[in-house]
């Protein structure tokens, strides 16, 4: 049974962690909007368990199945997922699930940020906005309730005070219409325990779903350090607003003073999303215990070899392990979006 906090977790010594510190499990969600899938249902799913068998091989995953997928879910993940039956809208737990919080003394709680269906582009949504409230309480897990609306894609922290978003999609009108920017960090402080908001300008321009999320263009190797999703390509309509979010970040400084170093991925396979423009970023990839997991587009091997390679040494000594990218782009995401870690408590 949760149990509500009563204060923020800033108040009480709790901060999110970095994504590389040891978690407990993974939670994902099964594929469950079917008029965003539509054909490609059947394909999503198969996907969707790739992912999380790739997962499972290195830490525990929870799957979040819509009642009465509990077998068919059993029979696609294999004995090294659990299941728990819970209503869900959607299948994007890193937007709609619980944000963990980390403390001294193995103290652990999960933030429950409102949710509005990505700015109420897709309805309904009020399942996946009780989602955290269902899963904590699944859990045993302390909930701390956030009075604003946040979606997990569109933060990404070190784990020492500093987090990184877009002004995209965190200023976007649709979030949090009556709070100004400096409002929204001291929320991010004292939810999150963000001392430095890293403001990137843009998330990519295929992003109409999410309105720019800051995990298809950046993701923290390390602190001090940030993968930066940009273009080689003069010609293309993300090459302006990627280099603009290069200068911003290595202009900036994170909450221990350092100087923040941008290591470019000039590599971003297109690929159709519902009928219009989309890509399949590399940087929407997900560290697992002892692992990267990273969606690949599949239509060039020799080019997701060359990139799995780079980003094999930029995360060593964590393993590498491509999974398919192209369906979860369709459904406008990626690995980091159908994926939240358990930090372990």
């Amino acid at each position: 049974m949760e149990r509500a906090l009563l204060d923020t977790p800033r108040a009480t010594g709790l901060l999110m962690p970095a994504e590389w510190v040891e978690h407990e499990r993974t939670l994902v969600c099964w594929p469950a909007r079917e008029e965003l899938w539509g054909a490609g249902m059947a394909q999503a799913k198969r996907d969707y368990a790739a992912v999380a068998r790739a997962i499972a091989a290195f830490e525990p995953v929870l799957m979040v199945a819509p009642p009465g997928a509990r077998a068919e879910v059993r029979r696609m993940c294999g004995r090294g997922v659990d299941v728990v039956e819970l209503p869900i809208d959607d299948s994007w737990v890193r937007d709609s699930g619980p944000i963990f919080v980390t403390g001294a003394g193995g103290r652990r709680a999960g933030v429950d940020f409102r949710f509005n269906g990505w700015g109420g582009k897709f309805e309904p949504w009020d399942s996946d906005d009780g989602l955290p409230r269902a899963l904590l309480g699944e859990l045993g897990i302390d909930r701390c309730e956030a009075p604003f609306v946040l979606e997990g894609g569109s933060i990404n922290v070190d784990g020492e005070g500093t987090l990184i978003t877009t002004e995209q999609c965190l200023l976007h009108p649709s979030r949090n219409p009556g709070l100004e920017r400096e409002q929204i960090e001291a929320l991010l402080a004292d939810y999150l325990g963000a001392e430095v908001v890293i403001w990137l300008p843009h998330g990519l321009v295929e992003d109409n779903d999410t309105d720019g999320h800051v995990d298809n263009v950046a993701a923290f190797i390390e602190p001090g350090r940030v993968l930066l999703q940009t273009v080689a390509d003069e010609s293309s309509p993300n090459f302006e607003r990627l280099q603009e979010n290069l200068a911003c970040l290595r202009g900036a400084t994170d909450a221990r003073g350092r100087s923040i170093e941008g290591v470019e991925l000039d590599v971003l396979p297109a690929a159709p999303v519902r009928g219009r423009a989309g890509c399949v970023p590399y940087t929407n990839l997900y560290l697992a215990n002892g692992a990267v997991i990273v969606p690949v587009a599949g239509d060039d091997p020799d080019r997701d070899a060359e990139v799995l390679g780079r980003l094999g040494r930029l995360f060593a000594p964590r393993e590498v392990v491509p999974v398919p990218g192209r369906m979860l782009a369709e459904g406008g995401g990626g690995v980091h979006c159908i994926t939240q870690q358990v930090p372990l408590g």
